[in-house]
């Protein structure tokens, strides 16, 4: 199947709920150019349209929610993000700078590495399916979670564990993400989206700028930004530059590749 046979992103409408699903199981739901304007122009018009309450995101198939970044993309040459300056502005995935008002639940039906633990920090609330997992790899691979990872996974996990996921770049289940307050359900797959719609239709039982109100107050979200990240996005650009000019940088992929334990070299 090529990535041209179905469109990348599906949604659909359920009553007042918006459902994103990134539909690249082939790719074990990678993101490229084509997901990142998927995505991201589905939360607009989730923002836009009164009449949706809630979005649910999630992943096509058993197996992966998201498995970050596609790599096999890369290495053609392709894009991750496409030419448009306003959507690249949406950050990795259409997303993970992209707040919006309406509560974002992620229905997390797989392993959610990379990119994919980023889009499930940048959810409001997670329901994983019992066979989920969730991490940052970056580090076995030279990289570091640029998406957000780096400053989100610290205020949403106890602190000293979340230093040990990201610096370890293990991975944690979806048991240890319900005890470390990470996940609000943990189901078998079957019942994943059940789940996800009946707590997205609660919320939208609810009044709709009620609701809206609160995440804004809660994140601090302003003018289609969260206060105080800009100074995260400033670290992370400057980190990024720095790094991916390191002979370590280019060494983790190269290894990943060819099967191998990278060499550091620390510079």
């Amino acid at each position: 199947m090529t990535d041209t046979a179905a469109p990348a992103v599906l949604t659909e409408r359920q009553g007042h709920i918006l459902l994103i699903t990134i539909n690249r199981p082939e790719a074990r739901n990678a993101i490229n150019a084509a997901v990142h304007t998927g995505i991201g122009t589905a939360l607009e018009e989730a923002e836009n349209d009164p009449e949706i309450r809630v979005v649910i995101v999630t992943g096509a198939g058993e197996k992966s929610f998201c498995a970050g970044a596609d790599l096999v993309a890369l290495s053609r040459g392709e894009m991750l993000q496409p030419e448009d300056k306003a959507q690249q502005a949406w950050g990795f995935a259409g997303m993970v700078a992209h707040p919006i008002s309406k509560p974002i639940i992620a229905a997390v039906n797989g392993f959610a590495f990379g990119g994919g633990c980023e889009i499930a920090l940048m959810s409001d609330l997670v329901v994983a399916a019992d066979h989920a997992q969730f991490g940052l790899p970056e580090v076995k691979v030279g990289l570091f979670a640029a998406a957000g990872g780096a400053f989100r996974i610290v205020k949403q996990l106890p602190q000293k564990v979340a230093m040990e996921h990201l610096l370890t770049g293990d991975p944690f289940d979806a048991q240890a993400a319900l005890r470390y307050g990470f996940a609000n359900r943990v189901v078998p797959l079957a019942d994943l989206l059940p789940t996800a719609i009946a707590l997205a239709e609660k919320i939208a039982g609810n009044a709709p700028l009620s609701v809206q109100a609160s995440k804004r107050v809660a994140l601090r979200i302003a003018d289609g930004q969260i206060a105080g990240d800009d100074a995260h996005w400033a670290d992370n650009s400057r980190e990024r530059k720095k790094l991916m000019a390191s002979e370590d940088a280019r060494e983790g992929p190269r290894a990943f590749a060819e099967k191998r334990k990278p060499e550091w070299k620390a510079r």
